[in-house]
């Protein structure tokens, strides 16, 4: 039964959000919020319109799709700066947008009546660390400009964080939400950044700032250039040559996630009520596991694999990172649930690779540390 107090956040929230939602007791009211599960977009509002920068990268495209699959392909503008594919092109708007261009920014937003700004762009950990005056730019830069575009125009705005915003002094096994981040990779401390000025221009000017700390994502497309890349290139080179020189060692634990699991949850929490967060960056996480876990279930697809280490720069850097996310406050607040563990990724992983992009292309050139 619905106590009269639980009844009364239940109507303050949209019918959808309630959707499989059952409360067998009187709960307090934060307790009721913390009973969300299920986040749909409400189908009787104005879909919103949503620019992705930096959208040709491992997440914009396939954020694109799911994103266009929900609020029609027009409302979606995908944008980088980089050469788009034909497919990419074929699936929905795509414009040319450098986001250290404030007045092209502005001039886009206006233009095309933005209300959510995604924001991918930036530059990975290991290629970060080579080029540290570039990703300065990129990465806290292009920051400033999206952000404050946010605040100008009232958007929406989303900027994912990551496990590298966390550093040796951190604690490793669980980390938690809130705790010492002090990262020792110009990509980690950009990410810091970020976070702290959205949270800062969230309580000054009340801007919707979303973010979250995601693990290594691991998708089919080709691997570009993070520390956590080598679950992605082991797919794309063994099932080709059938061995894979690793650049971090056998042991090495690190927090995971499957890139379906990764878009489920930035979905969600776009769509999260302002009311049911208690924070405005979270971390999420599916799985953590070593080289050597991974390379074990992958063999089980192909028994012939040769795996070999070779550590080199990135072994420092994912020696700083978490071993283990701690990700209970999303569960909690918002309702999160992954749905992929290591068997379930592997398999997919293969059948995707298989599918998409089995050549005979050595990724060498992405595997070695330059």
């Amino acid at each position: 039964m619905w106590c009269k107090h639980s009844f009364k956040i239940a109507q303050r929230l949209p019918k959808t959000i309630l959707r499989d939602c059952h409360v067998t007791s009187c709960r307090s009211s934060q307790e009721m919020k913390r009973s969300v599960i299920n986040v749909s977009p409400n189908t009787t509002e104005k879909s919103p319109r949503i620019l992705i920068t930096g959208g040709l990268g491992q997440l914009g495209t396939e954020c694109a799709k799911l994103l266009r699959k929900n609020y029609g392909s027009e409302n979606v503008i995908l944008s980088d700066i980089i050469k788009p594919t034909e497919e990419s092109l074929a699936n929905g708007p795509f414009i040319f947008a450098d986001i250290l261009d404030f007045k092209g920014l502005q001039k886009i937003v206006v233009n095309y009546r933005i209300d959510w700004l995604i924001h991918f762009s930036a530059l990975l950990s290991a290629v970060g660390e080579q080029n540290v005056p570039l990703a300065v730019r990129v990465n806290i830069e292009g920051m400033h400009n999206v952000i404050e575009l946010a605040k100008q125009y009232k958007l929406r705005i989303f900027i994912p964080s990551t496990i590298g915003a966390f550093g040796p002094d951190s604690p490793r096994n669980p980390t938690p939400n809130v705790t010492v981040q002090r990262p020792r990779t110009i990509y980690g401390v950009s990410k810091v950044h970020a976070e702290l000025l959205g949270e800062y221009y969230h309580h000054r000017f009340g801007l919707d700032f979303r973010c979250l700390r995601f693990p290594g994502v691991i998708s089919s497309d080709p691997p570009g250039g993070g520390t956590t890349d080598y679950a992605v290139a082991v797919f794309h080179e063994g099932l080709v040559t059938r061995k894979y020189e690793c650049y971090l060692e056998p042991h090495t634990r690190l927090p995971m996630m499957y890139i379906e699991d990764c878009l489920s949850a930035l979905f969600q929490f776009l769509n999260t009520p302002n009311e049911l967060l208690l924070r405005r960056v979270y971390n999420v996480t599916a799985m953590s596991f070593t080289p050597e876990e991974l390379f074990s279930e992958l063999k089980k697809h192909v028994p012939d694999l040769k795996i070999s280490y070779k550590p080199d720069g990135r072994q420092y850097i994912a020696e700083n990172w978490p071993q283990v996310f701690d990700d209970s406050e999303a569960r909690r607040d918002w309702g999160w649930q992954h749905k992929y563990n290591l068997e379930k990724l592997v398999e997919s992983m293969v059948r995707d690779v298989k599918k998409n992009f089995l050549t005979k292309r050595s990724l060498k050139e992405v595997n070695s540390y330059v």
